[in-house]
């Protein structure tokens, strides 16, 4: 009995000594000591591949030298998830406490959601399906349009339900996801008064009580102005002239310090291409006909590229940068993660700012069910991360988020739950928490602080 007793001592402490060593092995392999490393311990997309293999090569030694020993208990997975977690800002830090804003980094919003409750009828949510441009594409997918609230315009379903973005308690609760996030500026989808986007009604009205939710939380606002009707140089110039003249004086509407230490304010503006540099030239160039440099209501324009030629049209239409906008890399020049150290180049010999735009993926087949081709697996968070590295090894100045909201398209940040109803199952952040891309951005925030700081010295 004795010898049994002692026999059974030396194998439990064996057994702790070996369950020790794993944890420190372990404790190698945490995500802060690979450079840019995820806690998800996923492998990067292609196209970054080769800017990493330094860093690949480092883990996949690390990963042989343990291999064997991780295999041989059959909860070393949960361990692991369990350290990850831990590597994670906690949640009530990011929700009570909060972050400090980052005013570098800006995030595209939308204010085009409708329920009854508050508007009457569902707005946005009960988005139509688009048809394929080709008939014979067409035919084959189906038509009609989304039933809120069961059934709505998107792959995944938010937290807060088919709110309405008037609901002062779901602008609340988004300011806070987002300063959660450390997001310093939010860029504000936006149509002038009585216009708007083919689905929804005019949100201008909504915007004071934005810029009120905003500045309670630290956060600022900028203005993405959508492609209205007749948008050319003479309806800008009156569209800039009133947003400065009835926001301008807001404490929370955005300026930004140029390299002259001004403050401006600063637009962007989607579908810039679509107007030819010549029209633009007249609004933002000194000797424009329209010119609106050298005026109180001179600021900083922001056009999107998608092409590769679209820069040299951006440079010479008078604008002061551009951004990428698209979630989806590889679906345009721009939003291709490898183009941007060249694009990054081109603007800085041209003095003007670029601004590369990050997603945490991309699934638009609630409303266009034929374009599986674009979709963007979230890899767990991986997929963002990889945008968020990539944008990081550019140096940019500021770095753009799609999107905070944009359901539709899959590229959203805001809180999303799991959800069943009938035949249709959404797309989930599990097995993370509903916070996951708050977190993920947070982390990327202070990466990009710290980063910067080095860029300066």
């Amino acid at each position: 009995m004795a010898r049994f007793r002692r026999r059974t001592c030396i194998i439990l402490l064996l057994f702790i000594l070996f369950i020790c060593s794993i944890m420190m092995a372990l404790k190698t392999l945490r995500p802060d000591r690979a450079g840019f490393g995820d806690p998800f311990g996923l492998g990067l997309l292609p196209e970054f591949q080769q800017r990493t293999e330094l860093l690949d090569n480092k883990q996949n030694s690390l990963n042989r030298v343990h291999g064997d020993t991780v295999t041989q208990i059959s909860n070393m997975r949960a361990v692991a998830v369990n350290t990850m977690k831990a590597s994670m800002p906690p949640v009530n830090k990011l929700e009570e406490e909060l972050s400090s804003p980052n005013y570098n980094f800006h995030i595209f919003y939308y204010s085009w959601f409708g329920n009854p409750q508050f508007d009457g009828k569902y707005i946005h949510w009960n988005h139509p399906l688009l048809p394929h441009w080709d008939p014979k594409i067409a035919n084959n997918y189906p038509k009609g349009r989304h039933n809120p609230p069961e059934d709505i315009g998107a792959n995944f379903y938010p937290e807060l339900g088919s709110y309405s973005s008037k609901d002062p308690s779901v602008i609340e609760a988004h300011m806070k996801q987002m300063l959660s996030a450390s997001i310093g500026v939010i860029a504000l989808s936006w149509y002038p008064p009585g216009m708007a986007d083919e689905n929804g009604e005019p949100t201008d009205d909504l915007v004071p009580v934005i810029l009120d939710y905003a500045h309670k939380y630290n956060l600022k606002v900028t203005f993405h102005i959508e492609p209205y009707k007749d948008r050319d140089d003479r309806s800008m110039y009156h569209n800039v002239k009133y947003i400065i003249d009835k926001y301008g004086a807001h404490p929370a509407f955005y300026r930004h310090k140029t390299s002259t230490g001004r403050f401006l304010p600063m637009f962007y503006v989607y579908d810039s291409y679509v107007t030819i540099p010549e029209i633009w030239a007249n609004l933002l160039t000194v000797s424009g006909s329209q010119t609106i440099r050298n005026t109180p209501y001179d600021a900083l324009f922001i056009a999107l590229l998608v092409e590769e030629k679209h820069k040299h049209d951006i440079h010479r239409s008078g604008f002061d940068g551009m951004y990428t906008y698209f979630a989806t890399n590889g679906f345009s020049y721009g939003s291709s993660h490898h183009n941007w150290a060249s694009l990054k180049a081109f603007c800085d010999s041209n003095n003007l700012m670029f601004i590369p735009s990050v997603g945490p993926g991309y699934i638009d087949t609630s409303i266009r069910p034929w374009n599986n081709h674009n979709t963007r697996n979230r890899v767990n968070g991986k997929y963002y991360e990889t945008a968020f590295n990539a944008a990081l090894l550019v140096r940019p100045e500021i770095i753009s988020i799609t999107s905070f909201n944009e359901w539709h398209e899959g590229t959203q940040i805001e809180k999303a739950v799991p959800k069943r109803t009938g035949q249709i199952v959404y797309l989930d952040y599990k097995p993370h928490k509903p916070n996951v891309y708050l977190e993920l951005t947070q982390k990327w925030s202070e990466k990009y602080r710290k980063e910067k700081e080095q860029w300066l010295m």
